[in-house]
C-alpha cells in the first residue's frame, strides 16, 4: 500500500495505513468489551437469581412439608403437589419479572448508546430475556417441587 502510494506522489506523508476492516474493528473493540462485560455480570446475575429461588422454594417445601402430607392425605395427587409448588416458585419469578420490565423501561436509555442492531425498548429483546428468566425460574422450583411430592403423608404428619 506504501509504495502504491509513494508511486503517485513521493512528497505525501504516510504516518498510519490500516485496512477498513481494522479502523472498524478498532472503532468497536470498547464498547464491545463493555457489552461483553455486562453479559457476563447479566450470567452471574441470573446464576444467583437461580440460587435464590431454588433456596427459597426448599426451604419453603422443608417448612411445609406438614401442608404436604396433610394435602396428599386429603386427596391432594402428585401432580396437584407439584403444580402447587411449581405455582408458588413461578409467581415469585413473574412478581420479579413486572418488576425487572418496569426498571429496564426506565434504564432502557442510560444503556442505549451501547446497544448495537436493537433498541432500548425492543420487544423481542425483553420477550427472550422474559422467556430465559422464567425458564430458569422453572428450573429451579423443579427439584424442591420434586422433593415435595415425595413426601410420605404419614411421616409428615408424625413429624412437628
Amino acid at each position: 500500500m506504501r509504495t502504491k502510494i509513494a508511486e503517485l506522489d513521493r512528497d505525501l506523508p504516510i504516518s498510519n495505513i490500516s485496512s477498513m476492516e481494522n479502523i472498524v474493528k478498532d472503532s468497536v473493540a470498547q464498547p464491545r468489551l463493555i457489552t461483553q462485560f455486562v453479559s457476563l455480570f447479566a450470567a452471574f446475575a441470573m446464576l444467583l437469581a437461580t440460587i435464590g429461588i431454588y433456596g427459597v422454594m426448599a426451604y419453603s417445601v422443608a417448612m411445609r412439608t406438614r401442608e404436604m402430607g396433610i394435602r396428599m392425605s386429603l386427596g391432594a395427587s402428585q401432580r396437584d403437589i407439584l403444580k402447587f409448588v411449581i405455582g408458588q416458585g413461578m409467581q415469585l419469578a413473574g412478581i420479579g419479572l413486572v418488576i425487572g420490565v418496569l426498571l429496564s423501561l426506565a434504564a432502557g436509555r442510560l444503556v442505549s448508546s451501547l446497544l448495537f442492531g436493537i433498541h432500548a425498548t425492543d420487544p423481542r429483546a425483553f420477550g427472550t430475556a422474559a422467556a430465559v428468566l422464567m425458564l430458569t425460574s422453572l428450573c429451579a422450583c423443579y427439584a424442591p417441587a420434586r422433593r415435595a411430592i415425595r413426601v410420605n403423608p404419614i411421616v409428615a404428619l408424625r413429624e412437628e
